[in-house]
């Protein structure tokens, strides 16, 4: 590894080591009390449940009491029947004094045989020094306050301790005749549940007691559950977390110390079979968690991550690798190149090692493992995607030079040019177009070819006879089948003509029946022929038609991105996609690898993989050699695209073993890595629509039971906001920079290509469960859609749109308490729903007389000028500079 690259990784890891360790730096509070003044007490053991009927047993009770004698003078139950009857009893032994609960809800013979439990065990042991008739059972609505008083009245007349019944302090207020009925108030103050922050959590609680004070100046007042979550969903400023956690009781334990106040702490245990209650929160509020063993530190200063060193390690490893991997081939790669990727990898690696370590603080249940397993799959496969496009991001921006450029230039073919037979495949076309495309061949300036059209299968006489005719009238270069039934399609066209080609003619060219090529096409590619090694020369599809209309001038905008981006910078590993037009293959290689592949309707880019495979090379020209026509609607501009990443499909199958295992192939490993990377972000669109259709279900849970269900966690959320804003920010980089395009042009690239997302994933889901969708031909020169029928190509697209854009409202307004996960969950839904609403615009304008001035169609050059030619010249030579090694990236 160069010692740049050495230097920027232990820079970077140095950055990272010093991010965890300023975000984990500890935090002095005041020791915990040598002994708290009581514990809420529920003592069930892992894999115990009370709603299914589960107690724990005597000796698990009397564990958890000696655990806490000497930490704590009481405890607070919360129910009377079964073992936990036995608390008094087994308390005493451990010198803890018992605030009995009796749990109250709808069931009223249960409430009679609770409350009679409290008062037996009131007057049956001298450590129970206070009764406590219901939890939170009026917050519940469980009981009304007219029935809580009749039960307390009973209480208090059967009993000689203090009675009351435990609620939130806003109960107290909103129900003031309850203190009529009770000996002290019995309050909750959980600011969690308020959405305080941390660092006000303490002056909140104590306000609140302040006002109880106010509005009962005789009553005694006793907080009966003051606690903070250890994990859990962040409520507004509310951040559940083992150090807030500690904070706020470290904090809270000291001033009760100093104002008297009466407490017992939410809770000494974790209770996991809460975990589906309370909003999922419920589970982390003890101070000790499921196995017993304290979840923060006593004394010592609080650090918000205890473990952190050893994340911190494990992240800086895993981004060394992927660093390695990024830095194998990056000699031609400026040191800001390199900086970008580490930044990147850095992050990337860093994110998923701290949700990997936020998740299994949980207490998993099968559900959650699942899901969890989902959400780190998911993970990985977007910080996969996300380092495939920062990579050729880097690649196509930063770099030293080009080891592997074709400038066509003027010069002197040092052997004698390659007869070239020309194959126009054509179907159903219209003549006055094919006629067109075959005048533009009568003018190339090259000494050899031949021009062979075929037409396959087209059923009206009237349309190929007159190009027929014209083939006649060209001369014996030209020759023309009509062939009726011939099968494979394109490809079936192609092995046609390949059969029928001149003996003498070394190379196959290839156009579309729309293509008027230039006519120094041959004369300066032709002659890379010349390196024997190169099996393919390969011009990128251009269009002749931006400049009708504003839809087409905004793909036009999108189909330049591949052409001066992807494929130049795929090009520098001998690994661009063949496309089956404006192509020169080898003959010789062609039939040596079997011709063109009929069961694939991409069979261009499965012949260019089978041409890498064999260990041959292909030189790719930015230079544009030959224009076309783009679709006229926007549902061909869609079936044009589903063909193509259906076909990726189709070959990712198919070829697994090459790209993959590297069976009998001669694939350099930069080769295997841009075929699989180029076709990430597609499978990332096949796997957003399952992504979108489980959002919807979710939002619609949240919706009909919004106090039952939370949003996801954030991290759903920002996974698929961070891969949409890292795209955007990089197409426009990289359009501004290098495909010279102006910000309307940008913009119109970016919308265009955002409304074909639907159709990609579509097509992606398809082509990994099916095998032969048929092939779809991209008509050429159709009428425009009418309003309603462009509107009906996208109807998908608007049901789409209108439902996540229809679900992000409804959430938003929900009567629940906001937080970092809501607030990301309605912006992810709102985003997701930009492609769709791409799709409607896209649509739209295929159908509307927009002039394309309205975008643009010229474009400021990028490319480096060619240099003139020199006077002793006399023909074309095209110069090759290229390294020939196998590369990887």
């Amino acid at each position: 590894m160069k010692p740049s690259n050495v230097l920027i990784t232990l820079i970077f890891a140095a950055v990272t080591l010093g991010a965890w360790s300023v975000l984990n730096r500890p935090v002095a509070e005041a020791r915990w009390p040598a002994r708290v003044q009581g514990f809420a007490f529920s003592p069930f053991h892992e894999g115990q449940d009370p709603t299914r009927g589960d107690q724990p047993t005597e000796q698990q009770i009397d564990g958890d009491l000696a655990l806490l004698a000497g930490k704590a003078n009481a405890v607070r139950t919360y129910s009377t029947q079964g073992t936990l009857g036995a608390v008094p009893r087994l308390a005493d032994r451990h010198d803890l004094n018992v605030a009995v609960g009796a749990w109250i809800n709808e069931d009223e013979p249960a409430n009679v045989q609770e409350l009679a439990g409290a008062i037996a065990l009131a007057n049956g042991h001298k450590n129970v020094v206070r009764v406590i008739v219901g939890n939170e059972a009026i917050l519940r609505r469980d009981r009304s306050p007219q029935q809580m008083i009749a039960y307390l009245d009973q209480a208090r007349a059967a009993i000689g301790q203090p009675v009351s019944t435990a609620e939130p302090w806003h109960i107290w207020l909103k129900h003031p005749e309850l203190a009529d009925h009770v000996d002290y108030l019995a309050v909750h103050l959980l600011p969690y549940w308020e959405g305080v922050s941390v660092d006000g959590a303490v002056d909140f609680s104590f306000a609140r007691l302040a006002e109880l004070h106010a509005r009962f100046p005789d009553k005694p007042i006793v907080v009966t559950e003051v606690g903070w979550p250890s994990n859990g969903r962040t409520r507004d400023a509310a951040v559940a977390s083992p150090a807030n956690e500690a904070l706020f009781l470290r904090r809270f334990l000291t001033r009760a110390e100093r104002e008297g106040v009466i407490y017992y702490v939410m809770e000494a245990f974790d209770q996991a079979w809460k975990a589906s209650d309370e909003r999922g929160v419920g589970a982390y509020w003890g101070v000790y968690d499921l196995h017993r063993q304290p979840k923060f530190e006593f004394a010592a200063p609080i650090e918000r991550v205890p473990q952190w060193e050893m994340l911190a390690a494990i992240s800086v490893g895993m981004s060394v690798f992927v660093l390695f991997l990024l830095y194998l081939d990056s000699q031609t790669l400026r040191n800001r190149g390199r900086s970008f990727l580490a930044a990147i990898a850095y992050a990337s690696t860093t994110l998923m090692v701290w949700v990997f370590y936020d998740y299994t603080q949980q207490y998993l249940t099968a559900t959650s493992i699942a899901v969890g397993a989902l959400l780190f799959l998911g993970m990985i496969g977007v910080v996969l995607v996300l380092l495939a496009e920062a990579h050729e991001w880097a690649e196509a921006s930063w770099f030293t030079t080009r080891r592997r450029t074709i400038a066509a230039t003027p010069g002197m073919a040092s052997s004698p040019l390659p007869k070239v037979s020309i194959h126009v495949p054509a179907y159903n076309e219209p003549p006055e177009m094919l006629i067109r495309t075959l005048d533009a061949l009568v003018g190339l300036d090259y000494p050899d070819f031949e021009v062979l059209v075929i037409d396959n299968n087209t059923p009206d006489e009237a349309t190929w006879r007159p190009v027929e005719a014209h083939c006649a009238t060209l001369g014996p270069r030209f020759r023309f089948f009509h062939v009726a039934p011939l099968a494979g399609f394109k490809a079936g066209a192609l092995n046609f003509a390949l059969r029928h080609t001149a003996p003498d003619a070394g190379v196959v060219a290839v156009i579309d029946s729309d293509y008027v090529v230039d006519a120094r096409w041959l004369r300066d590619l032709a002659p890379g022929f010349e390196d024997p090694a190169t099996a393919i020369v390969q011009a990128p599809q251009d269009y002749s038609d931006a400049g009708a209309s504003a839809f087409k001038a905004m793909a036009y905008a999108e189909y330049r991105g591949f052409f001066r981006i992807g494929m130049v910078t795929r090009n520098e590993r001998n690994a661009i996609i063949q496309h089956g037009t404006m192509t020169l293959v080898r003959r010789s290689v062609l039939e040596d690898v079997g011709g063109w592949d009929e069961s694939c309707i991409t069979e261009d880019a499965e012949l260019g993989l089978r041409i890498f495979a064999a260990g041959h090379e292909a030189d790719y020209t930015p230079q544009s050699y030959g224009r076309g026509l783009m679709p006229d609607t926007f549902i061909d501009f869609k079936k044009q695209r589903f063909r193509w990443a259906y076909g990726a499909m189709q070959i990712l199958k198919a070829h697994a073993g090459l790209l993959f295992a590297g069976r009998d192939a001669n694939l350099a490993r930069g080769q295997r890595y841009h075929f699989v990377a180029g076709w990430l972000p597609w499978l990332a669109d096949g796997f957003n629509l399952l992504f979108n259709a489980a959002a919807l279900a979710w939002s619609v849970a949240m919706i009909v039971a919004p106090t039952r269900i939370d949003p996801p966690l954030m991290m759903f959320s920002v996974l698929p906001l961070s891969l949409f804003t890292f795209k955007v920010v990089k197409l426009v980089h990289l359009y501004r920079g290098h495909v010279g395009a102006s910000w309307r042009q940008t913009l119109a690239a970016a919308v265009a290509g955002l409304a074909l997302a639907h159709t990609i994933g579509i097509a992606v889901l398809k082509g990994l469960v099916t095998r032969n969708e048929p092939f779809f031909r991209t008509p050429k020169v159709a009428e425009s859609a009418r309003l309603r029928a462009a509107l009906a190509s996208a109807r998908t697209e608007l049901a789409l749109a209108f439902a996540l854009l229809a679900a992000a409202i409804a959430v938003a307004r929900l009567p629940v308490a906001t937080g970092p996960d809501l607030t990301a969950w309605i912006a992810m839904l709102a985003v997701q729903s930009i492609p769709y609403l791409s799709a409607i615009a896209i649509a739209l304008l295929a159908a509307l007389p927009v002039p394309a001035r309205l975008v643009g169609t010229e474009y400021r050059e990028t490319l480096p000028a060619s240099p003139e030619p020199r006077e002793a010249d006399v023909q074309g030579l095209r110069v090759v500079q290229k390294l020939r090694s196998n590369v990887t990236p």
